[in-house]
């Protein structure tokens, strides 16, 4: 939890005036917690963006505007369907003492045996559900690729996390394999 954000109060609440703010380098956003009143606040766009790009699944340290210093997690995000732009965000209100749930990201390294020789890499997920305590949430989870050959797949129970970390996605379930061309071509037919 290193991340810190500004959570500036909102001060209105029209369409247009979200629009200004959104013209302005300010997006709307909502924080939610339990026992807590939900809050409206705005949030400066190319922080939000840079959190999102590096790890959105990050605890952020909300700095609020009476400045109190509250763990929050991004619940979700809203953007524009054309553009891509960011409409408006989700907080929730991370209690440092209680186990949650929450996603990790699986980002993939390596080039596969069976890539290079000729195979088709095929990514089934890039998340996976887990349960722990806030502060055990890992950022993200590398997995090695390299010695997979043509044929060869990776379950979510391949997956090694550290003690305190239960992984509630299915363990049965296909990350990545690596399908011969022969398979890819039956496929498409």
């Amino acid at each position: 939890m290193s991340k810190f954000i500004q959570l500036n109060k909102r001060t209105g609440e029209t369409k247009s005036h979200m629009n200004q703010a959104r013209k302005q380098g300010r997006i709307p956003a909502v924080l939610y917690g339990i026992g807590k009143d939900t809050l409206s606040l705005e949030v400066n766009e190319k922080e939000m963006l840079d959190i999102l790009k590096k790890n959105p699944r990050a605890i952020l340290q909300g700095n609020t505007s009476d400045e109190k210093v509250i763990p929050v997690i991004v619940q979700s995000v809203q953007r524009d369907a054309m553009s891509g732009n960011l409409l408006h965000i989700d907080f929730h209100h991370v209690n440092m003492t209680e186990i949650m749930d929450s996603k990790v990201t699986i980002q993939f390294s390596g080039e596969a045996i069976g890539v290079k020789s000729g195979g088709v890499l095929q990514i089934e997920i890039y998340e996976v559900e887990v349960r722990c305590m806030p502060g055990d949430l890992p950022t993200s989870m590398e997995v090695d690729i390299s010695s997979l050959d043509a044929g060869d797949k990776l379950l979510v129970s391949d997956l090694i996390f550290k003690d305190g970390i239960e992984v509630l996605t299915d363990p049965n379930t296909v990350m990545i394999q690596i399908k011969t061309v022969h398979e890819e071509v039956e496929a498409t037919a």
